[in-house]
């Protein structure tokens, strides 16, 4: 699904738009188990529902009943004008009969009014409680769900489940239930109408109806086609002039502006073509059901002004059967148009319900435990992984961090670095194996204890939209101004912020791009430090950085690491030679361990790897 939000109106060209009646629909696996599971967020709310539908009944009455009144004073005119025309003594046109017909229609209109904006509003109330707790559910389920989850799927395909599908149930309940009802209950009354003006009339009403029904369906046949072509050519469209302008200068750099010129005429004419077509077949719609109604028309007012000759029905009935005839076509498409936007929603209730059905992160032990104090020992016991049941990245696996010890992981892309801090932080389960913090194993913590333990700084540096002073804040709930100053001290980052026209209260803008790469890293290290943890993760956290900024950054973990247990993951073999214990990993083992002199001395994995690096900044520097 696209993450704009889809139109409800009519497309260009008078026809039916994304939701219409042209436009494919994307359908439910289980329709019937789905609307059910919807109906049940509507349970608590059946007072609600019920006052919509009385209150939707008594409006959709009184509009009804409107045009047959209306017809009486047509009638009274009538009579007196051909009185008058008659010459008939004493002939007048009773204009205080036809004056209370006008305040009666004037009174039916208001109430008719204000019963249609009570079904408005107890609805809206309905719908957005709904759609609140739904919402509630998908924030309280998203935060359950085990990383792999967010892993295996795109940002975007989350964020259309979490929003737009969401927003589409929100409009459906809002809009179309309550047109749904009301055109249900115009159609009945509007037939009950007829039939008591005239079976005959109402039965060459009626007999258009298939006319109407087949003509709409063989057009939507028609076009469904098309507009599949035209999605498939739009979504090839947006894909490609993403891809060119994201890699403009990759483009540019190998002279490929007139190959992707070439493409999107290609793709442009596709699309072109696709949705003229669609647009226009589907804007056929309306021209034909005008065309079938009008007939309908001609051969009402003929057939009327028949039965009025032989004083069968008066003919203000006939103006009013007019008038009903108008009112019975727009709700039958309506209905139509409804039956399309409810299949639409369905579709997204079941995205957001197998959201809400996914499996959830493996439930905390009723008697979970917290740590007070924390020493920092961490062992990992014989621990075995794999992202997939019959292929293991990790196998017996066995490591032991003492207090306060900086631990630098290191290895080939792959190697399973990453990995093992996912393991730690207990955002994957073991297969098998047992990690201990402080001799306690973390499937005995409770996750936030357990996650509150560590502080991280990544490569990528995430910051979001507002001051420096509340990005660093970000660390500890409550922090006051001297404790944000001087974590920003420790991390060599106060410099910097004060040389910013608005120092602390400086605001980043949503990618942050308004400061440096290394500066959004000295922040992060600034908001560990504030945060004071007893295990530090650092995940190649001066990988994107120049050789300046990293001494700079260097400093400041060096001063964030004393005292603490740390596990830092490293490209650049030369900022962990002071590590205590440097683990090698390769194909998701650890082939090696030591500190940096015993590893070169053992001439092994690692010292190939130094050596290498070594070796490559010599010859640069030549």
């Amino acid at each position: 699904m696209s993450n704009e939000k889809q139109n409800h109106g009519r497309g260009p060209g008078g026809g039916f738009g994304p939701r219409g009646m042209g436009m494919p629909v994307e359908k439910a696996k289980d329709f019937k188990g789905t609307l059910r599971r919807l109906i049940g967020y509507l349970k608590p709310f059946k007072l609600q529902l019920l006052s919509v539908l009385l209150t939707a009944i008594i409006s959709t009455i009184f509009a009804i009943v409107s045009p047959k009144i209306m017809g009486k004073a047509t009638t009274k005119l009538f009579e007196g004008l051909m009185m008058k025309i008659r010459r008939v003594p004493g002939a007048k046109i009773d204009f205080d009969y036809i004056g209370q017909i006008i305040v009666i229609l004037i009174g039916l209109y208001v109430i008719s009014a204000a019963f249609a904006y009570l079904m408005q509003y107890i609805m809206a109330g309905v719908a957005q409680k709904t759609v609140y707790n739904l919402r509630k559910e998908v924030e309280a389920k998203l935060n359950r769900l085990p990383l792999k989850y967010f892993d295996s799927r795109t940002h975007g395909e989350v964020l259309s489940r979490a929003v737009n599908d969401v927003d589409n149930i929100s409009n459906t309940l809002q809009q179309s239930l309550t047109q749904a009802i009301t055109s249900f209950v115009t159609i009945i009354g509007v037939i009950i109408m007829m039939l008591s003006i005239s079976p005959l009339m109402t039965l060459i009403v009626v007999a258009t109806l298939p006319l109407s029904v087949l003509g709409i369906a063989n057009i939507a046949k028609k076009s469904q086609q098309y507009f599949m072509g035209q999605q498939k050519s739009l979504g090839m469209l947006n894909g490609h002039v993403e891809e060119m302008y994201t890699g403009h200068k990759i483009s540019k750099v190998f002279g490929h502006e007139q190959k992707s010129q070439e493409k999107f005429e290609e793709i442009n004419e596709q699309l072109y073509e696709s949705a003229w077509k669609a647009q226009f077949i589907s804007g056929m719609i309306m021209p034909i059901m005008s065309f079938i109604n009008n007939i309908g028309y001609v051969l009402v007012s003929a057939v009327g002004g028949i039965l009025v000759m032989k004083k069968t029905i008066e003919i203000g009935d006939v103006q009013a059967f007019i008038q009903y005839t108008r009112q019975f076509s727009q709700p039958v498409a309506q209905t139509a148009q409804i039956a399309n936007i409810i299949q639409s929603t369905i579709a997204s209730a079941e995205r957001v319900f197998e959201i809400l059905d996914e499996t959830e992160e493996v439930p905390e032990p009723a008697d979970a435990r917290e740590l007070a104090e924390v020493a920092g020992e961490v062992e990992f016991k014989h621990v075995s992984f794999g992202y997939k049941e019959n292929g293991m990245l990790i196998e017996d696996m066995n490591i032991q961090a003492k207090p306060g010890q900086r631990v630098a992981i290191v290895g080939p892309t792959g190697a399973g670095k990453t990995t093992l801090i996912n393991l730690l932080m207990r955002f994957y389960e073991l297969n098998s194996g047992e990690i201990l913090i402080d001799g306690v194993n973390i499937t005995n913590l409770k996750r936030s204890s357990l996650r509150s333990l560590f502080g991280m700084v990544l490569q990528d540096t995430w910051l979001f939209n507002s001051t420096i002073r509340d990005n660093i804040g970000y660390g500890k709930e409550g922090a006051s101004d001297s404790e944000i100053i001087a974590a920003a001290k420790a991390a060599n980052a106060d410099h910097f912020i004060r040389t910013l026209p608005d120092g602390y209260d400086t605001i980043l803008n949503e990618e942050a791009s308004n400061i440096s790469q290394g500066q959004r890293q000295l922040l992060t290290i600034a908001r560990a430090v504030l945060a004071d943890p007893a295990i530090l993760i650092l995940d190649e956290a001066t990988s994107s950085v120049d050789t300046r900024t990293e001494v700079q950054i260097q400093r400041a973990m060096d001063h964030l690491m004393k005292g603490r247990t740390s596990f830092v993951i490293a490209h650049r073999l030369s900022t962990i030679r002071d590590a205590d214990l440097i683990l090698v990993m390769n194909k998701g083992k650890v082939i090696e361990q030591g500190n940096h002199e015993e590893l070169l001395e053992k001439a092994g994995f690692y010292a190939d790897l130094y050596n290498s690096q070594f070796a490559g900044n010599t010859r640069s520097a030549g």
